[in-house]
């Protein structure tokens, strides 16, 4: 079965080989890294299908983010569950992985909304409860030197850089990665969401914490520092509210604070290299046109260099701020 060329009826017969059958509303919802899409069900109200990339997840590690979520459930945490038939969750169809979700009848979550945001941290809490009982062994470590290196090759091997910027790209590069390395320090592993953002919340008396496509282990402030925006006094009111909700439930390590800047370069790498692989997928030219632009590479130069200043910054501290 050819990934890129999932039809409706093909979607439809993957979902009929295991009894759930489409109805009407068949629509493709916005995500890239796989296949998602919406439909309703006769028997089963409104669904959401989701088509693994191939080779991106073995079988066994689907399987253990799908344990991760079916454990947050029964301890209270919000989070969509996937549908079980004859006690599987994941399914196969010609080749293609697949699991199939109850939608959420939810609502964008506001991430300047503070309550929201506390709220936001003590369902993170609950979810790190659990994550600190699963050893999520077949999932990846949020290791930032290794994936650094491994985002660098596929960089050097696969971005399309005018031949005027490579040089002054990698440079920029190297110098940042040389900061994640002086700066990044250890912390206590535990099982995270790991992609924690405003796409993948929702808010329906309360906040869901949606797509653990990249469930992990890592430290626990990967959870959070993504909420944060705006000025420095504005992401510490931000981390406050977060983590009031948060410390109703479990103790944050505030040493942790320390990894934010490192792992915000992380992620800066990691989603150009993760562009540049994808790009002989149809869907990624026609949803970043701007990528491998001249300005595109020149505007990574400057946030690059930008970063690796920051790395050098005092950290957020709550001591300060309060």
């Amino acid at each position: 079965m050819d990934y890129y060329q999932l039809t409706p009826d093909v979607i439809a017969d993957a979902l009929a080989s295991v009894g759930i059958y489409v109805d009407r509303g068949l629509m493709a919802l916005n995500s890239y890294e796989n296949r998602v899409y919406r439909f309703q069900s006769e028997d089963d109200g409104t669904l959401v299908a989701k088509f693994y990339r191939p080779g991106r997840w073995s079988r066994a590690q689907v399987e253990q983010e799908l344990s991760f979520v079916s454990a947050a459930a029964a301890q209270g945490v919000r989070v969509a569950e996937p549908l079980q038939r004859d006690g599987h969750s994941l399914f196969e169809y010609q080749g293609l992985l697949f699991s199939v979700w109850r939608s959420v009848p939810a609502r964008a979550f506001e991430p300047d909304n503070l309550e929201q945001l506390e709220a936001l941290g003590e369902q993170l809490a609950r979810l790190h409860c659990v994550g600190e009982t699963l050893s999520l062994d077949l999932r990846p470590v949020l290791d930032p030197a290794t994936e650094l290196a491994r985002s660098r090759s596929v960089l050097e091997r696969q971005a399309r850089i005018p031949a005027a910027l490579r040089q002054g790209l990698f440079s920029a590069l190297e110098r940042l990665i040389d900061g994640v390395s002086e700066h990044y320090r250890s912390a206590t592993l535990i099982g995270i969401h790991g992609d924690c953002h405003g796409g993948n919340l929702l808010w329906h008396q309360g906040p869901w914490l949606l797509d653990f496509d990249d469930c992990r282990r890592g430290p626990a402030v990967q959870d959070l520092w993504m909420m944060l925006s705006g000025s420095r006094q504005e992401q510490l009111v931000q981390l406050d509210t977060l983590l009031a909700g948060y410390e109703t439930v479990r103790e944050f390590n505030a040493a942790e604070l320390a990894l934010i800047e490192p792992l915000r370069a992380t992620r800066m790498v990691n989603y150009m290299a993760w562009l540049a692989a994808r790009w002989d997928d149809p869907a990624f030219p026609a949803a970043f046109p701007w990528f491998n632009s001249e300005d595109y590479w020149q505007q990574q130069i400057r946030a690059l260099t930008e970063q690796a200043q920051s790395l050098s910054a005092p950290p957020l501290s709550l001591t300060s701020w309060s």
